[in-house]
């Protein structure tokens, strides 16, 4: 009874995520959801900046603080390692939800690209950045990274293997394409206001700090391995170097 029920709070979870990663579409691009980054009741200035650095300080200490190796060797002695990851992402939705619905607009343009072409260039970056985001999540393992696989795994009654480090697809090129889709999306629009450009400049900051810390427990996780990527492959601007094991075939070729 315990696998059927941690799969279906895994599936519950997953659900509420994707909820959520479709309305932040929605959200930032102001498509068909009823409150987006520029719509809703505008207060003073002040105090909207003051609610909406709050709401997504709240995401950022949530996000940072659970997916610390640290805090998942204390989280898991009181939730079971299968459903560690589906509960990192409900407590990440839900985060997101509440941003949605508190979210104070600032409707103040800072800049309106009234050019065709330019517009629909922006707007096509837009699409281009969700695009690149939900690609890179199925490049390394869209189920796994959202905790699908964990409970699947446990239905089975199998532990769920190590993963292997990688280099699929995008990450080839750059270390971070999740975060590159997520900065385009975010700040390609043809009218940016205020409100969004907030938005846009603290989520930015969030992930420049959220790369340090990934990539410092990465490098304790996986030492030399991880350096010799980083090396090799651009951050979030794409660059591929050569391997050591490319090199020496090349060499060897010579």
């Amino acid at each position: 009874m315990g696998r059927y029920i941690g799969f279906l709070y895994g599936v519950i979870c997953y659900i509420v995520f994707l909820v959520s990663f479709l309305y932040a579409i929605g959200f930032v691009g102001g498509i068909l959801v009823p409150k987006t980054v520029d719509s809703g009741p505008v207060t003073a200035v002040g105090s909207a900046v003051l609610i909406n650095v709050l709401l997504l300080g709240l995401f950022a200490i949530q996000h940072t603080i659970m997916a610390r190796p640290k805090f998942k060797a204390w989280w898991t002695r009181i939730v079971p390692k299968s459903v560690e990851r589906s509960t990192f992402v409900l407590f990440a939705s839900l985060a997101l939800l509440l941003l949605y619905w508190q979210w104070r607009p600032l409707p103040e343009a800072v800049w309106m690209v009234e050019n065709p072409s330019g517009r629909l260039l922006l707007q096509a970056l837009f699409w281009v950045g969700w695009g690149i985001v939900l690609l890179a999540t199925f490049m390394i393992n869209h189920f796994d990274l959202f905790g699908l696989r964990q409970v699947y795994l446990l239905l089975r009654g199998e532990e769920p293997p190590a993963i292997q480090f990688k280099e699929p697809g995008l990450y080839r090129y750059v270390r971070h394409p999740i975060m590159l889709g997520f900065i385009i999306a975010f700040w390609a629009t043809p009218d940016m206001s205020q409100g969004h450009l907030l938005f846009a400049v603290v989520t930015t900051v969030y992930i420049f700090i959220g790369i340090k810390m990934e990539e410092r427990d990465l490098i304790n996780a996986l030492g030399a391995t991880y350096e010799q990527y980083r090396k090799r492959v651009g951050m979030l601007i794409p660059r591929r170097g050569q391997s050591t094991e490319e090199t020496a075939s090349e060499e060897t070729d010579s």
